[in-house]
């Protein structure tokens, strides 16, 4: 059958809508306050300085925020996917740039970790990545691979002994510079294409690992991100996760669930947005009144809003379904599409919420030095990292479309 004759599949089943359960609400309310009292005053140095916080991220853990996803059993809280996002949503409202290095260390790193680790890693790794006494950093993309990470992925490593020997780098990794662990994937047969990845756990003090540069920032300034370099870097082979040339099956997977919790930081961003907005309407007066008075501000509040209220359910919903995805669900199908989905329109709906707070401060919305400033410079890596717009819409059509669509 040709391809133009085959039917499209059946569109993707959302869950029911739900609402939050108590004690979920509970946690984004205290997530909140721990946001507003201890890193909110952190943020506008971060920026300024691209200044890192270690002391606060070590905090984190005995404060009960790391390892959110993670068994007890390990050091973690044993909470739910969508618990985790709410965390990132209460951080991404009073310090996205800290928001953005927690879902990094907590997910990209600390979750894949426990989903692929045998026993021993798990025994070895997690409990210092849940009580914040190690920090952790997920290393994929290359300066000659974006969004074809994996097929044009040029890290190597070769077995020797009881050893992986790494050689290349990698480039843009989201803590980076200061990260203890990294989930660092190379090409362990490059003959197969993307078969041939494996995911190592490479150790910060390492031999033949380096960190070459931090990367100067529009956006997100205070969260480290940086060039990495591996000259023939030794990894013991117990450091392995999961099969040789089994990378794939890891980085597909974690994707999704990086999608899925990476959306609420959006909505962080986008909620304070408002608050500022409305904030300033209120008290901004020209030609002898509030502007908050006048319709055309009036307008853009109440569709910034409608935005925010509709980025809430889907994201929501969307942590709620990836969370009930196994790991062999994930990475294809119905989750695949809607993690794509999310934070595809969280991003573009951020982007347009925080767009019209700037239009409503005016000038002072244009100055470097101000809240609403620091979030719009922020947008554009949300419609960039963990695959660009892009990249979402192909995942988004190529599973609706099925084998019609072309390779």
């Amino acid at each position: 059958m040709s391809p133009t004759a085959t039917a499209l599949q059946t569109p993707p089943t959302l869950p029911p809508a739900f609402e939050l359960t108590p004690d979920q609400r509970d946690i984004l309310v205290a997530a909140d306050r721990y946001a507003q009292a201890e890193l909110y005053p952190l943020s506008r140095r971060m920026d300024d300085e691209e200044w890192w916080p270690a002391e606060a991220f070590a905090q984190l853990g005995p404060a009960g925020y790391l390892g959110i996803t993670i068994p007890q059993a390990y050091g973690g809280a044993g909470l739910d996917l969508l618990s985790a996002g709410l965390v990132a949503q209460a951080m991404g409202r009073w310090n996205h740039a800290f928001a953005l290095s927690w879902v990094a260390h907590d997910n990209l790193c600390t979750f894949n970790i426990y989903r692929h680790a045998n026993e021993a890693q798990r025994r070895r790794f997690l409990p210092g990545l849940c009580n914040g006494s190690l920090l952790g950093a997920l290393a994929l993309t290359e300066p000659g691979a974006g969004s074809d990470a994996l097929g044009s992925m040029r890290v190597s490593a070769r077995r020797d002994g009881d050893h992986y020997v790494l050689n290349g780098s990698k480039i843009f990794i989201t803590n980076g510079p200061v990260a203890d662990v990294l989930l660092t994937y190379a090409k362990t047969a490059p003959e197969l294409g993307t078969h041939g990845v494996s995911a190592f756990i490479v150790e910060r003090n390492s031999p033949g690992f380096t960190v070459a540069q931090k990367l100067s920032k529009m956006g997100f300034r205070g969260s480290q991100t940086g060039e990495l370099v591996f000259n023939n870097c030794r990894v013991p082979a117990e450091n392995r996760l999961g099969a040789e040339h089994g990378g794939l099956g890891i980085v597909m997977s974690g994707l999704d669930f990086e999608r899925a919790t990476i959306a609420p930081i959006c909505l962080g961003i986008a909620e304070r947005a408002l608050q500022l907005a409305i904030e300033h309407a209120k008290t901004r007066k020209q030609f002898g009144r509030p502007i908050a008075e006048f319709e055309m501000i009036q307008a853009k509040i109440a569709d910034m809003y409608v935005w925010i209220e509709t980025m809430r359910t889907f994201i929501y919903r969307v942590l709620a379904a990836a969370d009930g995805a196994s790991a062999d669900e994930a990475g294809r199908g119905t989750i695949h599409a809607l993690s794509a989905a999310s934070v595809m329109y969280a991003a573009e709906s951020m982007a347009r919420v925080v767009s019209e707070a700037v239009q409503i401060h005016g000038g002072g919305g244009y100055i470097w030095e101000s809240e609403v400033n620091r979030l719009f410079r922020a947008t554009k890596l949300l419609e960039i990292g963990a695959g660009t717009t892009e990249i979402r819409k192909l995942i988004i059509s190529r599973e609706l479309l099925g084998s019609s669509m072309p390779q």
